[in-house]
């Protein structure tokens, strides 16, 4: 199957990352969000130049939505890696505690430089970066332990850049999802759609949820439960997705089968699922 390149890049993501380029100058920590699902895909391609000379803290969000197995691997790799990384889940909470006290060490450590030459000790400033969508509102949300960041299970909700006092030791900067302007990697663009982390994309519902299919298929996820139709009846996602449509309660509707079945594993009606795992879990 040939799929076009997703993109998306609307005026308001570029006033953004303009404005955060600007407002890395102040910045002391970046907390970098990715989703747990898809932590290679969902790592931001600026990022290293984001973190230039800055602590960097890694955050894995959206862990309710993997096994545990998944996340013991993952752990394992960047732990060889020499990385510490932290694993939540915004919605509900965990994990944020431990996050919390990272951020107010790095802070620590900032004033510790600053006293060194002389300067007085200041609130540390963070930024929160990631693609739309990972859980960035609903992580700064759980930090200040009130609602303060509209939140939504969509991207594109935070649209602005602005400051928030978390307490005396931090203030955290919030920023919309932040897309490059062009994907190159169309497998990490197709994965970023499939997650819905990539926002109101250019990208067909059917070809994405076609492709979902193809690794869910991979994965060993059962799938004839929810659908009907096995998938070993079928050569490719896209042939799945015509089979399941062509059932009386679809009349041929293919995008509302592709809407279906991307809104089930979004939402973890499929079973906890990572569509990617570390290098060291895929060894002989």
């Amino acid at each position: 199957m040939t799929t076009p390149p997703i993109q998306w890049y609307p005026g308001h993501i570029a006033k953004a990352e303009k404005q955060l380029l600007e407002n890395l100058k102040l910045v002391d920590v970046v907390i970098e969000v990715r989703d747990a699902r898809i932590l290679k895909s969902s790592q931001h391609p600026k990022i290293e130049k984001w973190v230039e000379s800055k602590s960097h803290i890694l955050v894995c969000n959206r862990i309710d939505a993997i096994p545990a197995i998944a996340k013991t691997q993952w752990l394992r790799q960047f732990s060889d890696q020499g990385r510490t990384v932290y694993f939540t889940d915004a919605q509900a909470g965990k994990g944020i505690v431990d996050l919390l006290k990272a951020a107010q060490a790095a802070g620590e450590k900032v004033n510790e430089r600053r006293r060194g030459r002389g300067m007085l000790p200041r609130p540390v400033r963070a930024v929160v970066v990631g693609f739309p969508n990972v859980g960035k509102s609903a992580l700064i949300n759980r930090l200040l332990n009130k609602r303060v960041v509209a939140s939504a299970n969509r991207p594109g909700v935070t649209r602005q850049l602005r400051w928030i006092r978390i307490s005396d030791q931090i203030e955290l900067l919030d920023t919309p999802g932040v897309i490059p302007p062009l994907l190159y990697d169309q497998d990490a663009a197709m994965k970023l759609a499939i997650c819905d982390d990539i926002g109101q994309a250019a990208y067909d519902n059917v070809l994405v949820a076609a492709a979902a299919v193809d690794l869910l298929v991979e994965l060993n996820v059962k799938l004839s439960d929810r659908y009907e139709i096995e998938p070993h009846q079928v050569t490719s996602g896209i042939e799945y997705i015509h089979k399941v449509a062509a059932l009386n309660k679809f009349q041929g509707d293919l995008d509302k089968v592709a809407r279906l079945i991307l809104h089930d594993f979004r939402r973890g009606r499929l079973g906890a699922i990572a569509l990617e795992m570390p290098e060291l879990a895929m060894a002989p």
